[in-house]
């Protein structure tokens, strides 16, 4: 067999033509055999129409296997020259053919510094890429941070609203009067809330001293 691996052939054949000539060759082998074993099961036959014949079964496969292996020998040497005719004028393509799915080699030739400069390129921009989706991805993110800021702002300025509107309610009419009224109640509550907590703590050691 072939020691050439014969790869732009397989890439137009769909399997390397080495393959094809082992297939050729086991498929002929078989039939040789098989022949063989035919050939064995007539003449084993034809004996039984001669009662008094000493030649026994045992002598007969004994001659089938030897003029077996003297086919064999023969078919080798046949084959051998049977795949190299194929494998240089039937499954050879010639070295100024080129595949369809190839020309474009043809048409923009590159230069291995060529080829590898391109490489370079594209890893660079790959690179940049990178770089460019991990910016736009922060960016996204900063822009979902300010949805949310601008959402508390937004609430913080309907309780402005609401408070204006509770102010206005009180006879406080601008903000600077309505923060003066906000920071006096605010003051009157944080007085009630501190003589509550003093009474309790009162009841508390009392109760501990019942």
């Amino acid at each position: 067999m072939s020691v050439n691996p014969m790869a732009y052939e397989a890439q137009f054949f769909g399997f390397t033509p080495q393959t094809c000539m082992l297939r050729i060759y086991i498929a002929f082998q078989d039939y040789l055999f098989e022949m063989m074993l035919v050939v064995e099961s007539v003449i084993l036959k034809k004996l039984d129409g001669f009662p008094g014949c000493k030649i026994g079964p045992f002598q007969i496969r004994k001659s089938t296997e030897k003029f077996l292996l003297f086919m064999k020998e023969h078919f080798d040497k046949l084959f051998s020259k049977m795949e190299e005719v194929l494998l240089q004028l039937v499954l050879n393509i010639p070295k100024n053919v080129l595949l369809p799915e190839d020309k474009v080699h043809e048409q923009y030739p590159y230069s291995k510094e060529q080829f590898q400069a391109l490489q370079d390129e594209i890893h660079q921009l790959q690179k940049q890429y990178r770089a460019e989706a991990s910016a736009g991805q922060a960016l996204r993110a900063e822009l979902e941070e300010q949805k949310a800021v601008r959402a508390e702002l937004e609430k913080i300025l309907q309780w402005f609203d609401g408070l204006e509107n509770i102010c206005r309610e009180h006879g406080t009419g601008n903000f600077k009067e309505s923060f003066a009224f906000l920071t006096r109640n605010s003051k009157k509550l944080q007085d009630v809330l501190k003589d509550v907590e003093e009474k309790s703590k009162k009841i508390k050691k009392h109760d501990q001293l019942l």
